[in-house]
């Protein structure tokens, strides 16, 4: 495994990071709690000692997955990286940014973006209940609440941080006039955002502004929430609950399919699967800090481990580039 600073910070991450949203099962028609267990030991065990996660991961069980499985570990060797701002419990009466309602368990909640000072303090302290730490590694807002002061979010997060319970604080799904403004009253250490193959649009300001101010880059849905792996095209199909029947609907799936064709050759060559040579791809990407992988058993676990191995030339890369170039 190869290992990072994150940002400015002196925390090292693994640069292939454990993606916990799958196995909370909101969304993805459910999980195994078993597998998840032996997904994140068996990442552990190939050197991913980052792990991110959120509360809205599964409602809590994602974070509960977590805490369970790490406990008696030495903590100072795993890295915990967790969310706030999404409130599905009520207690925000009704303010912030409504976003959806979600169905679990024959319950329907809905889900609003909610970053006040007493919902960040709230959210930390449930997470570190649910996680069983005394410390977060990173705590990052999940998305932008317009009805919050964003110095009010990030004040309180500073408080965090000199109290001790986090190490650092990041945000998500932020674009560079959201991130310069966050950065007037806290120094952020990282912004975790989409970027694929599929979904480059981070290059044109987000990078280069993140790179500048020293912010470290946590890549999500690198291998577009499965369909960058090809299975989908092998006649994996999916739960009528799982939310990837409308998510992959964005995409011209047959040119998503050329393009896999075309870039086969090269993982078959190496002797890798192509989420691996997807993967490796992400990694080397300027401005990247870290490649989120989701996996839901200790096969995926080990296999997204291992994609760090993978050496590619710079001619495999233009090649690879030469047919992302085609596909866009």
């Amino acid at each position: 495994m190869e290992y990072r600073k994150l940002g400015y910070t002196d925390i090292d991450v693994s640069v292939i990071t454990y993606g916990s949203f799958a196995i909370g099962g909101t969304m993805w028609a459910g999980t195994e709690k078993g597998e998840a267990r032996q997904a994140i030991l068996a990442s552990i065990d190939h050197g991913v000692t980052t792990l991110d996660t959120a509360p809205f991961y599964g409602l809590g069980l994602s974070e509960e997955l977590i805490g369970d499985t790490i406990s008696g570990m030495d903590r100072s060797r795993i890295q915990i990286l967790t969310k706030f701002g999404m409130v599905w419990d009520g207690s925000n009466n009704g303010r912030g940014d409504f976003m959806f309602d979600i169905e679990q368990d024959g319950k329907t909640y809905p889900v609003y973006k909610f970053a006040s000072k007493e919902n960040v303090i709230k959210e930390a302290e449930e997470s570190l209940q649910r996680l069983r730490t005394d410390y977060l590694d990173l705590l990052q807002l999940h998305w932008f609440d317009s009805t919050t002061p964003v110095d009010e979010t990030m004040e309180a997060l500073q408080r965090l941080i000199d109290q001790g319970k986090i190490r650092a604080a990041g945000v998500s799904n932020y674009d560079k006039g959201q991130m310069l403004e966050a950065q007037q009253t806290i120094r952020l250490a990282s912004n975790q955002v989409p970027y694929s193959m599929l979904k480059r649009g981070i290059e044109a300001e987000v990078i280069p502004t993140a790179v500048e101010n020293g912010i470290g880059i946590i890549a999500y849905s690198p291998l577009e929430r499965g369909l960058l792996t090809g299975k989908f095209f092998n006649g994996n199909a999916l739960k009528s609950t799982d939310h990837r029947n409308g998510y992959f609907a964005q995409f011209d799936l047959q040119r998503v399919q050329t393009f896999l064709e075309e870039i086969e050759p090269v993982a078959f060559d190496k002797g890798v699967t192509l989420s691996q040579l997807v993967l490796k791809w992400t990694t080397l990407q300027p401005g990247i800090s870290v490649v989120l992988a989701g996996a839901r058993n200790k096969e995926q676990a080990v296999s997204n481990a291992r994609a760090i191995d993978i050496q590619l030339s710079t001619e495999e890369l233009a090649y690879i580039n030469e047919q992302l170039d085609v596909l866009v």
